[in-house]
């Protein structure tokens, strides 16, 4: 494994990194600069010819993206940031902005110009207070020191908390004053967006990557990655490990390395099964150690990349249990506009709390997949799909599991439980 200087995690062990002193001395705001004084197309080539790839789950082009946007319509332009994390076992975007808020600022500058947008709204989790005061200095202070109000505004947004804001539709019509509900597509945002505006949407991540290509160039960014997934990236590791926490990295690591570099399972514990891209992606195992974890490598295997939150799980944990906590969050943030997702997620959990107490039969697995079969799909927007993935992947790799549960008439790992699962707790 080639190690590489940290991109957007380079100065976070300074103990005054969110500063805007702090930013400014290590090369804060040379991007911004430097972008302005650029044709606004050049700058849109420049991030197409990085290879940047959104990184809140999709994957799309940065650049190509902005590109959607049409020049010369009389219309005014917007650039709305996703800072709505809410994904269980997801962590990166709220680590980033405590540690370093000028650089999504600063990348805020740098997209408006290309995309000829006056306003940028950054639309954040109210429930993350620390977060929403550390960004709104940091806006503060960018519009003191004279880097923003010169034809570029910046609005903090503070969301009510609700994960189908994490969808960018739901997250306009929620910074619009309405209730989160994702809205049919076409027109895509990127002609009728907020307040019927040509709009980006971009994830934190994906705009706080930007001032370093800008420096740096793309060719710069493209050295880092595989062929198809440049640049590095943030993976957030948590579960049963001996060191959870943020790890900067090269798209295309495995889990294998990253597990060296955390200090591996927790002690006298072997790997069970994990997520490569958060609670929404089908699970992986121990199999699966050596898979690349860059947008490609990770659908070949059956998953996706997603917002790469690798949640680890070691023997002791039961799959069922895990996916039936899973699927109450999603039975829970259905936001009730289609049927197969508002009806559908709830059913899933009935029949997988039936399973986890070791109620029914076989044939409710059939029945579970046949849901799942009924969602997948159909929902109007990915919320749905996402609630089916750990079920159907957790029924593929472990249905020896489930079938345990009813054998035993509850949890085989519930220490009260008559019997133990055959390998439970090796």
């Amino acid at each position: 494994m080639t190690k590489l200087a940290p991109v957007l995690s380079a100065h976070w062990d300074e103990k005054d990194s969110f500063t805007i002193d702090a930013y400014t001395r290590n090369g804060g705001y040379k991007a911004s600069k430097k972008a302005l004084a650029m044709d606004p197309d050049a700058v849109i080539q420049l991030v197409k010819d990085s290879g940047l790839r959104g990184r809140g789950g999709a994957g799309f082009p940065t650049g190509m993206k902005w590109g959607f946007i049409p020049q010369g319509d009389n219309k005014d332009h917007y650039l709305v940031v996703n800072a709505d994390e809410s994904e269980p076992g997801t962590c990166k975007d709220m680590p980033l902005l405590l540690a370093n808020p000028h650089v999504l600022v600063e990348g805020c500058i740098i997209a408006c110009h290309a995309i000829r947008a006056k306003y940028a709204f950054i639309y954040i989790r109210g429930e993350v207070t620390h977060v929403v005061r550390r960004l709104n200095q940091a806006i503060e202070d960018a519009y003191k020191a004279g880097h923003l109000g010169n034809g570029i505004e910046l609005v903090l947004h503070v969301g009510a908390g609700a994960y189908i804001c994490g969808e960018e539709t739901a997250l306009l019509d929620s910074l619009e004053g309405f209730r989160g509900q994702p809205r049919l597509r076409p027109p895509f945002p990127a002609i009728a967006g907020l307040y019927a505006r040509p709009t980006v949407v971009n994830n934190v991540e994906s705009i706080s990557s930007v001032p370093a290509i800008i420096n740096n160039g793309a060719e710069w960014y493209q050295s880092m990655g595989t062929e198809k997934s440049k640049g590095t990236t943030l993976y957030s590791l948590s579960g049963h490990v001996k060191n959870p926490g943020q790890f900067e990295a090269p798209l295309g690591i495995t889990l294998r390395e990253i597990l060296e570099l955390s200090g591996g399972i927790r002690a006298g514990h072997t790997l069970k099964f994990w997520t490569p891209g958060g609670s929404s992606t089908p699970l992986f195992t121990s199999d699966h150690l050596d898979v690349p974890l860059d947008y490609e490598g990770v659908s070949a295997a059956g998953s996706m990349l997603g917002t790469k939150a690798l949640q680890i799980f070691d023997e002791t944990t039961c799959v069922v249990r895990a996916v039936l906590r899973w699927t109450e969050f999603y039975k829970h943030e259905s936001c009730g506009k289609c049927t197969p997702c508002r009806e559908g997620t709830w059913w899933l959990v009935q029949i997988l709390r039936d399973l986890e107490a070791g109620k029914g039969t076989e044939a409710d697995l059939a029945k579970l997949l046949d849901l799942c079969d009924n969602i997948m799909g159909r929902s109007f927007c990915a919320l749905g799909d996402g609630a089916t993935s750990p079920i159907t992947s957790s029924i593929k790799y472990f249905r020896d599991e489930y079938i345990a549960h009813l054998t035993n008439g509850a949890c085989p790992f519930d220490p009260a439980a008559s019997t133990l699962f055959e390998g439970a707790n090796k």
